[in-house]
């Protein structure tokens, strides 16, 4: 279900009135998405990537880090104003694009008020990565871009059924380890974080400590897609081949979090595990913690790399 909230019933009367959108029933609310797009505002990273994925050009969006590791996200980057950092929209900025649609996810639901008396606003639900491809079915449906997501989800489990296909019986016996180095610790990536659907994809096994399902981990950690781990369980973090990341949302954080993967590579423990001792520990970009078809793409690229060598 779109999330959002109240129109006024002048709005709602407009939309109602409407020959050129299509209106979007909530239980609280309407919102009428048009039906040819021409200044389409994102208010996320999430959102933008699934504009681009369904074939739209974002006249304005907030840009994210692991957007500019995306080529095929930024062919339009010099054309794309910035509408605030980090995921922090600019209202007045925002108004000054004259948008037709804007649109993005429920984290920002308390300015949708501000943002509905600029333009029809739709904002959807998105609990965690993991749910990657039902939110893209829901933004695909909602702006009249069926088909161009049915393609993309299966272009993207095409080359999923290839990369299983050419690793064979490899993958009887492959554990993949996925974890994220912050500042100040390790966490783990599980098995239904966006990183971990795309291995699921690929049939690629995870260790134990990672194969947990958003349910359980909610209930163990507090989290669905990740959980912290200490030093002295360092093993946890170890599979027959590791992915690691260190992407941070600032310069001084991507610098503290490669510091800390400097001091990782020398502790002994990190030594002692298979995957290091077998050279098979890759440092991969952010857009592991992605959450569309365009970063699905990538993780699967890498795959393809570093699992059968091809570039």
């Amino acid at each position: 279900m779109l999330v959002v909230a109240c129109q006024n019933p002048s709005q709602r009367e407009a939309v109602k009135n409407s020959e050129d959108c299509v209106i979007v029933n909530q239980p609280e609310d309407q919102a009428c998405v048009p039906k040819t797009i021409d200044r389409l505002v994102t208010l996320d990273g999430a959102a933008f990537e699934y504009a681009i994925a369904l074939g739209l050009e974002p006249i304005a969006t907030v840009p994210s880090n692991f957007q500019a590791q995306l080529p095929a996200l930024m062919t339009n980057a010099e054309n794309i104003q910035n509408i605030g950092k980090g995921e922090q929209p600019n209202l007045e900025a925002i108004l000054g694009t004259n948008p037709d649609l804007i649109v993005g996810l429920d984290s920002h639901q308390s300015i949708y008020p501000q943002l509905s008396q600029i333009g029809p606003t739709v904002l959807f639900p998105f609990e965690h990565s993991g749910q990657w491809k039902e939110v893209f079915a829901s933004v695909g449906n909602a702006l009249h871009r069926q088909a161009a997501t049915q393609s993309a989800l299966a272009a993207y489990q095409a080359r999923s059924t290839d990369f299983r296909t050419q690793m064979g019986d490899r993958l009887d016996n492959l554990q993949v380890s996925v974890i994220r180095l912050y500042p100040d610790g390790i966490n783990l990536y599980l098995k239904d974080s966006f990183a971990g659907t795309v291995l699921q994809d690929a049939g690629l096994a995870r260790p134990p400590s990672q194969n947990i399902s958003a349910v359980e981990a909610q209930q163990k950690f507090g989290n669905p897609i990740q959980t912290r781990i200490s030093r002295e369980v360092l093993e946890q973090a170890d599979g027959d081949v590791i992915f690691l990341w260190t992407g941070e949302n600032t310069p001084q954080g991507n610098e503290e979090a490669k510091k800390r993967l400097q001091q990782l590579q020398q502790d002994p423990l990190w030594g002692q595990l298979r995957a290091v001792k077998a050279g098979k520990v890759y440092e991969v970009p952010s857009y592991w913690i992605g959450s569309g078809p365009i970063a699905a793409n990538a993780i699967l690229d890498d795959l393809y790399k570093y699992l059968l060598g091809e570039n």
